[in-house]
């Protein structure tokens, strides 16, 4: 009866870590999908590295053909056009 009760215990707290886990992955993915290196190099870092993942793609600079990149451009030119 006891041994049911400390594993219910534990599987709640696996199951929370298991949601951060896959969380990060999945911010990972969408990060690195968005600056241009592909959504399978996000998913890897996200899923070997966890949250530290999506914080080192938070960092990594975009290319210069990438959405991210392209997102920058119109909103300093839809600025420039609105001074």
């Amino acid at each position: 009866m006891t041994v049911q009760l400390v594993l219910a215990a534990v599987g709640a707290k696996a199951f929370y870590l298991l949601m951060v886990w896959l969380a990060s992955a999945i911010v990972a993915a969408e990060l690195s999908k968005r600056k241009g290196y592909g959504e399978k190099w996000g998913l890897g870092t996200g899923l070997l590295l966890s949250f530290v993942g999506a914080i080192i793609w938070a960092i990594v600079p975009p290319r210069a053909d990438s959405p991210w990149r392209q997102r920058q451009q119109r909103e300093r030119a839809a600025k420039t056009d609105a001074t």
